[in-house]
């Protein structure tokens, strides 16, 4: 995420543009003077504070260590950096970045999460019924994506919601809950989800709906970049 995915710099689609062209596959590797772990049937298996990170252009985030420090854990070599080897994340059961356990992937030091609070307005609808018409939102701006609108439960139909099975994860978000709406006997899945316990640095939208567009009619007032 961030410099090499979505509409990072060296992402597929970056938002912007380098003074001068920037090399197809390009990577980025630089030091992570963090403590990194590993633990496997209970045991940790890596243990070190001279990692680096790996940003390649599509490809999620990875992790370099230097090779006299991965024992017997299967590993690659990582061409960008000789003496150094990329350990495949399901080789062991948890990683820790200092006490913080990971998932899925490490976290990004140029991923950020803005929350604020504003008045621009949302309406979403399914068919005839409107589920929210409100100026009393926050936009969550997050780096390498679309900004989104969230909104408090008390400005939505939450009498035509119902909490789906589906759940994701999100590195700088938390754990999300989907809901899908009940309208008229017609379902339709996921149509919003919420963060009820977020990380840190997304508590202004702790228990907020945020709407998906691609499944019911979001009429969302946000900024347009202008092209470059």
């Amino acid at each position: 995420m961030s410099l090499s995915a979505g509409r990072g710099p060296i992402g597929p689609n970056p938002a912007g543009r380098f003074s001068a062209p920037v090399p197809s596959g390009l990577v980025f590797v630089e030091p992570h003077p963090r403590r990194i772990r590993a633990e496997r049937d209970g045991r940790v298996v890596l243990d070190t504070e001279r990692a680096l990170l790996v940003h390649r252009s599509g490809r999620p985030l990875a992790y370099a260590f230097p090779a006299d420090v991965v024992g017997d854990l299967p590993h690659e070599p990582e061409p960008e950096a000789p003496g150094f080897v990329q350990v495949p994340w399901d080789a062991v059961d948890v990683w820790f970045e200092e006490g913080r356990r990971l998932r899925h992937y490490p976290p990004n030091p140029y991923h950020r999460v803005d929350c604020r609070p504003t008045r621009r307005h949302l309406r979403v609808s399914v068919d005839d019924t409107v589920l929210v018409d409100t100026d009393d939102t926050v936009i969550l701006f997050e780096t390498s994506l679309a900004p989104k609108l969230y909104v408090a439960p008390e400005h939505v139909r939450t009498d035509l919601l119902r909490r789906s099975d589906t759940s994701t994860y999100c590195n700088y978000k938390g754990d999300a809950t989907y809901w899908s709406a009940v309208v008229d006997g017609r379902v339709v899945d996921d149509v919003a989800w919420t963060y009820e316990d977020p990380l840190p640095e997304s508590l202004p939208i702790a228990a907020m709906f945020s709407f998906d567009p691609t499944r019911v009619t979001v009429e969302a007032d946000l900024p347009t970049p202008e092209p470059l």
